[in-house]
């Protein structure tokens, strides 16, 4: 019955059934009618009434011929010879079909009628430009489609206040409905552009009540003028209203373009302007002034239409000509042309090649010129008013490139289908990133990406793995591109450039679907790992990005995660992107220089959509030249650029390579003083040999002490000066120790045995140059007062107060103060952290004790000078004051000089010579301590001498010793004698 060649049309018809009661009607296929679900024509009525019946009628035909039949009177045939005839008083057209040659039947609803909800929920759409209208036409696989049902009245009332809206203004539709809705979604369709969906956004705000659904888009401009859709589904049909809203243009609008920046009248003797505006549901009208006899004639293109002014001759002056659009009920719109007229004697720029075509422009005017053929900008080039061209300013971007930094801005903004168009958007991206090549190419590709970012957090889109290497070779060819032509003059258009695109890559990395998971990828500037691991069931999490390694410990990670719960780790690395960041250092940095190796980690963990920050990171960055410091990218710090960081992160191991502990997750990296002294492993080596020979010598000392003592502290003032030195031996001993087996076992930072060992560390080299005060106050005593007696039992108690109490109680109060901070330890060494101000709670007290003991020598260096009679025999007198100033002379330089060379190495000295000094006179104070504290004093090398060798000294160094004691014990008030 059915001609599959020819036409295949359906009809659905609704008519008024005239006639007596009983009678039936029948008509093949009736499961059809009433959508596709019919009901049959067996009811009975009364005699002459009017009775609606829907009949389905299928109609083959070659052309429509058919449809003049149709306003014909027809009667029914009858069912039997006891039925009436019943007439046909209307005929309705509700849906016309076609057959495909692929025999699919594609059904069309006429005016007023539609298809209902659940016929459109089953079959395919027409096109695929229709998926988002109300299903006028369907596709179907059989040949009994059925037909549309007729539309009740509309449920709802689309509204807004004009449909005019101000540049810079709130649009806000209303929707009104009367019955129960859902499924409602709003679209824009702009000139010359398809449907988009609208959603929630930047600009894009939806409100649902109980009887209204409201639509608000923010600071309206030419992109979202157009005509707007509700989309919804009530009664059982899907339903569309539709506003449509225009926005005046604005200046930049307008594209205006002089085809000569300047005109010289002797060679042109005319020119062109042209104004261009985009099409709009807007009509305006464009006119130029002054006209005089210039020609004005219309230009239409895809996209624009340009009026062209043709001045068929050069003014006499320079001119300004304006092009006035005008629109009805708006304010005219009126955009200036400046003409320069060269004369001549004018100075002038000769025409020129260089980029793109230069005219001859007048000197002290700016050239513009259009940007090449796939472009979109200005070029600009100042004309110097010695006639010489200046640098041009280039300005043009890939037109593509353009196009997708606005896709992404729109979808940003809340116009389109995340899911669709992000990955969308990177496929192309990938395929256009070598294209850049302006800063400005650069700009817009930074742009998107970070736009894209923003759209994939806030509406949590999941990339596949065909998206996410898309964005990762988009970003290794980004981070090749040359610093100094295209990323330098980039970030001084967009400074944050850099740090924005770092928090761009690091959330769309975490953004990868769970079925995809792991996922590795690696080039040569981006490498990725993202896995599913599970902290109760696996040992501490591992992943190697060359030169990097990661370790997170599995009892840091299991604490935020329930038992058996699976979390998605990404991690990825990044080279170069380092030396991109802004210089930008935290507070606790300083105002120091530092270099990054360029490497940027980023580490992230997702349980679910929850993110999990506070956990322990160890990281190995692998070599490194310089003083390592572990930070990571705050982009709060900066107002909002960002800058480095160390709070949270700490060098576990300062020798290479330097290892990191940080206790939260983000962008890590580890930067290195450009003033610090490279890694010499020479310098290590002579500070372990001179500790260990300081150490040695120091045990020495102590050991002929031991055996010389009753000999050389036959008085007072000798007890008290071999006194300190034994306990500065002593505390230096102890000091040396710590520090030494700090170098060699290398605790870890932090750790208990760290704390401890750099707590001693302060608390014993305080007490050595402790004592050495104690030592140069008592000498200093017995220079001012010479006959002054002292008692063991006041004076011993003093220096064990001042030498052990003092420092421990200075070590205590840093130890309470600072540790709480986290500002005790230095970085990747067991000793005080130099930027907190730990470290100056042992700088001052060394600085004190090596001025009190200068201000000592120096009194003793003027009482050489000038003796007073009354303190006794002058040449006795000044054997007391030689020994005074020879013990100064020593001590002094041994721990002052030393120490004070020090302070400048723990500051991060630039060179490396201060560094080697310290470390030779610092480890060998020990040495210095047994040669010109022990063994040069006279009497303790007479007691070795007799211990040893039973021989006594010549008469004359005996006289002198005998001498020297008379003076200093003279009255009983005992000195010390003379080395």
């Amino acid at each position: 019955m059915v001609c599959l060649a020819a036409p295949q049309l359906l009809l659905a018809v609704t008519l008024p059934l005239l006639g007596s009661p009983g009678a039936t009607a029948s008509q093949p296929d009736q499961s059809q009618a009433g959508g596709e679900s019919g009901q049959p024509l067996n009811q009975e009525h009364g005699a002459g009434e009017s009775v609606p019946v829907a009949i389905y009628v299928q109609l083959d035909s070659p052309d429509e011929t058919w449809l003049p039949v149709l306003s014909e009177s027809l009667t029914l045939p009858t069912a039997s010879p006891s039925s009436s005839p019943r007439t046909l008083t209307g005929l309705s057209l509700t849906t016309v079909c076609n057959v495909s040659r692929q025999g699919y039947i594609s059904c069309t609803c006429r005016a007023g009628y539609q298809w209902d909800s659940s016929s459109c929920s089953r079959h395919r759409p027409c096109s695929c430009s229709d998926r988002h209208l109300p299903c006028s036409c369907l596709v179907f696989e059989h040949s009994k489609p059925g037909y549309c049902q007729l539309l009740p009245p509309v449920p709802g009332n689309l509204s807004l206040s004009s449909g005019l809206q101000p540049l810079g203004s709130t649009l806000k539709l209303t929707l009104s409905f009367s019955q129960e809705i859902s499924n409602l979604t709003w679209f824009l369709k702009r000139p010359g552009e398809c449907w988009n969906i609208l959603q929630p956004g930047a600009q894009v705000s939806l409100n649902f009540s109980q009887d209204q659904a409201v639509l608000t888009v923010t600071d309206m401009s030419q992109e979202w003028a157009g005509e707007y859709m509700s989309y919804f589904e009530a009664q059982g049909f899907l339903w569309e209203l539709h506003q449509t809203v225009s926005v005046p243009l604005e200046a930049s609008d307008v594209a205006q373009l002089l085809d000569q920046p300047s005109v010289t009248c002797t060679s042109s003797s005319g020119f062109q302007l042209s104004c261009c505006t985009p099409k709009t549901p807007l009509t305006y009208t464009a006119s130029w002034s002054p006209r005089e006899d210039s020609q004005a004639s219309l230009l239409h293109t895809p996209s624009s239409q340009c009026l062209v002014l043709a001045v068929p001759r050069c003014p006499a002056t320079d001119t300004t000509y304006t092009c006035e659009l005008q629109s009805q009920g708006l304010a005219p719109l009126r955009v200036p042309v400046f003409v320069t007229i060269l004369r001549d004697g004018d100075v002038t720029c000769p025409e020129d090649s260089l980029v793109v075509a230069w005219n001859v422009t007048k000197a002290g005017h700016e050239a513009q010129a259009p940007c090449p053929v796939g472009k979109r900008g200005v070029v600009k080039r100042l004309c110097g008013p010695d006639g010489l061209w200046g640098a041009i300013d280039y300005s043009c971007t890939d037109t593509r490139l353009l196009n997708l930094f606005a896709k992404a801005k729109l979808l940003l903004a809340g116009r389109g289908k995340p899911a669709e168009k992000v990955p969308k958007i990177l496929a192309w991206m990938s395929r256009l990133v070598e294209e850049a090549s302006s800063p400005s190419d650069l700009v817009s590709l930074l742009g998107t990406i970070k736009a894209l970012a923003k759209v994939v957090a806030t509406a949590s889109v999941q990339l596949n793995r065909s998206a996410l290497q898309d964005l990762l070779t988009t970003t290794d060819k980004v981070l090749d591109m040359n610093i100094s032509s295209l990323w330098t003059p980039a970030q001084d258009k967009e400074p944050s450039a850099s740090s924005d695109l770092l928090l761009a890559l690091e959330t769309l990395a975490r953004s990868l679907c769970p079925p995809d998971q792991p996922f590795a990828f690696n080039l040569t500037n981006v490498q990725l790992d993202s896995q599913l691991y599970t902290p109760s069931l696996s040992p501490d999490y591992r992943v190697s990005l060359p030169p990097v390694q990661v370790q997170i410990p599995q009892h840091s990670l299991a604490p935020h995660v329930p038992n058996g719960t699976n979390v998605r780790i990404t991690s990825l690395l990044l080279q170069k992107l380092g030396q991109l960041l802004p210089p930008n250092y935290g507070q606790e940095l300083g105002d120091a220089l530092y270099v990054t190796s360029g490497q940027i980690l980023s580490i992230s963990i997702m349980a679910g959509s929850q993110a999990i920050n506070q956990v322990k990171v160890i990281m190995n960055f692998g070599d490194i030249n310089g003083s390592a410091h572990c930070v990571f990218w705050d982009y709060r710090l900066f107002q909002g650029n960002g800058g480095w960081s160390e709070e949270g992160c700490q060098v576990a191991s300062a020798q290479p390579p330097p290892r990191c502990i940080c206790q939260h997750l983000t962008a890590f990296s580890i930067l290195m003083s450009q003033c610090s002294v490279p890694q010499a492993p020479a310098l290590g080596l002579l500070s372990q040999v001179g500790l260990g020979a300081s150490i040695a010598a120091l045990l020495v000392c102590l050991a002929v002490y031991r055996l010389v003592w009753r000999v050389v502290v036959r008085n007072k003032v000798a007890y008290f000066r071999h006194a300190s030195l034994v306990n500065m031996a002593l505390c230096l001993l102890a000091a040396d120790t710590c520090f030494l087996g700090s170098l060699l076992f290398r605790p870890e930072t932090h750790s208990p045995l760290c704390l401890a060992t750099a707590f001693l560390s302060h608390f014993l080299y305080l007490a050595t140059f402790f004592w050495m005060l104690a030592q140069a106050l008592v000498l200093a005593h017995q220079l001012l007062f010479v006959f002054h007696q002292l008692s063991k039992h006041q004076v011993l108690p003093i220096m064990v107060i001042l030498g052990y109490l003092c420092p421990l109680g200075f070590a205590g109060l840093t130890l309470g103060l600072y540790l709480p901070r986290g500002q005790y330890l230095r970085e990747g060494e067991c000793w005080l952290d130099g930027k907190g101000g730990a470290l100056y709670t042992f700088v001052g007290p060394v600085l004190v004790v090596v001025g009190v003991n200068g201000l000592v020598l120096a009194m003793a260096v003027l009482k050489l000078l000038r003796p007073s009679l009354s303190e006794g025999p002058p040449a006795e007198k000044r054997q007391a004051l030689l020994g005074v100033a020879k013990a100064l002379l020593i001590l002094t330089p041994i721990f002052g000089l030393t120490w004070g060379l020090g302070l400048a190495t723990l500051l991060e000295e630039v060179s490396i010579v201060p560094h080697y000094i310290f470390t030779i006179l610092n480890a060998f104070q020990g040495v210095f301590i047994l040669l010109f504290g022990c063994l040069m004093d006279k009497k303790v090398r007479e007691a070795l001498r007799k211990r040893f060798c039973g021989t006594q000294a010549p008469s004359s160094a005996i006289s002198l010793a005998t001498n020297e004691t008379q003076v200093l014990d003279h009255s009983r008030g005992g000195s010390e004698d003379s080395r």
